[in-house]
């Protein structure tokens, strides 16, 4: 029994040494001066992410930002990222209208309140509307690939600006110009989410 007792008595006092502070250490610490991303706080920020950007807060896991020896820069990532947003804004919008409404007004080849089905019934019965539509897409890429291109080369143009503001809401304030921006940024993310 007494064995037992001196036991428990020595690896209490042992275990007791875990919970004490550490003496401090003479060894020197090393610090790191890397800002942490917003986005993914265990990660160093990328260094062209620097929140000057609507919507910018340091995500970039796979380091796409900094591919410059490709072609490919942070310009012409932007200017893709909100094309997309923009798209896939419009498709939930027209997809939602189309599942909640039904087809659009005087669309009589139409008649389903499914999106594809209906895509289909109009492929099968007027296949040149679908034609129209992408020679239309083209033209409207080409017009944007050329100001991209153009904007990127001078410098002139933010990503995303076409100038077409008709409200004016760049010409207000700023900060509230600025919010617009994230927010846009923002939904258009969940879009294509």
């Amino acid at each position: 029994m007494v064995k037992f007792s001196a036991f428990a008595a020595a690896l209490l006092a042992g275990s007791a040494n875990a919970f004490a502070p550490s003496p401090a250490s003479t060894g020197r610490m090393v610090q790191l001066n890397a800002e942490k991303s917003q986005a993914l706080p265990f990660m160093n920020r990328p260094p062209l992410l620097d929140g000057s950007m609507a919507g910018d807060v340091g995500f970039d896991p796979l380091g796409l930002s900094n591919i410059d020896d490709v072609g490919i820069d942070l310009y012409w990532l932007r200017e893709a990222e909100i094309k997309h947003c923009r798209v896939a804004m419009m498709a939930v919008v027209g997809i939602l209208q189309v599942e909640i409404f039904g087809p659009a007004p005087g669309c009589e080849m139409a008649t389903t309140k499914c999106q594809m089905d209906a895509f289909w019934e109009i492929w099968n019965a007027h296949p040149q509307y679908i034609a129209f539509g992408l020679i239309m897409i083209t033209i409207i890429e080409s017009i944007s690939g050329v100001a991209t291109t153009a904007g990127r080369e001078s410098g002139e143009r933010a990503p995303g600006d076409f100038g077409l503001d008709p409200l004016g809401y760049g010409k207000g304030d700023p900060a509230k110009f600025a919010r617009l921006q994230a927010q846009e940024i923002a939904n258009g993310r969940l879009a294509m989410w």
